[in-house]
């Protein structure tokens, strides 16, 4: 790989590896999922899927109805991020396709593994991934006990800013350029396999 992460300053928000994305992007490509990390192959194999949320409003209609509720939880052992961190992480990801990413992997990767594996999540509707991996070089989350409401109120100005914007698209990190429609159903995704890791009481 031509570019690697810079370490993080925070232990909240480590630099993921692409190597590792690579592995994990050609898994999903080759085996159609089945093989693609590991916490998540255990949750479809029990019949759990995420949300089938193909739209930026559709996806933050769910976002504000979990929050809605007295408690927000994570569900899954595997969400080590707290509620608020994970809508912050999610509102990151929208801002940076207007913004840019920090840190985008190599040309060779995004046509390759990244492409593969999005083309993968595109055509069953859901996506696959690491909730705990943040995006590469992003800024430190807040700590886990930041008010959730701040923080779905970024995500809220987040999806805003996306629907309303008419300029071009800033390429993905792992997936590189994406059609407006590409990159909205990416984003419901994302939203969604988050939102999977949480129940509310």
């Amino acid at each position: 790989m031509s570019h690697q992460p810079a370490p993080s300053s925070s232990a909240s928000n480590p630099s993921p590896s692409p190597a590792r994305w690579r592995r994990r992007s050609v898994l999903v490509a080759s085996a159609g999922g089945a093989a693609a990390i590991g916490w998540g192959v255990s949750r479809l194999t029990a019949g759990q899927h995420p949300p089938p949320w193909h739209s930026l409003e559709q996806a933050l209609e769910g976002m504000r109805q979990l929050q809605a509720h007295s408690q927000v939880q994570p569900s899954s052992a595997a969400a080590r991020w707290s509620w608020s961190q994970t809508l912050e992480h999610c509102a990151q990801s929208i801002e940076y396709s207007l913004q840019g990413y920090p840190q985008l992997y190599s040309p060779l990767f995004q046509h390759t593994a990244g492409a593969a594996a999005f083309a993968v999540f595109r055509a069953r509707g859901y996506m696959q991934h690491d909730i705990n991996e943040p995006i590469p070089s992003a800024a430190p989350l807040p700590a886990p006990a930041q008010d959730p409401a701040s923080a779905l109120q970024r995500l809220e100005a987040a999806v805003q800013a996306f629907l309303l914007h008419s300029g071009p698209l800033r390429p993905h990190f792992a997936y590189g350029a994406l059609e407006r429609r590409d990159y909205e159903q990416a984003h419901a995704m994302h939203l969604a396999e988050h939102a999977l890791a949480f129940t509310s009481a």
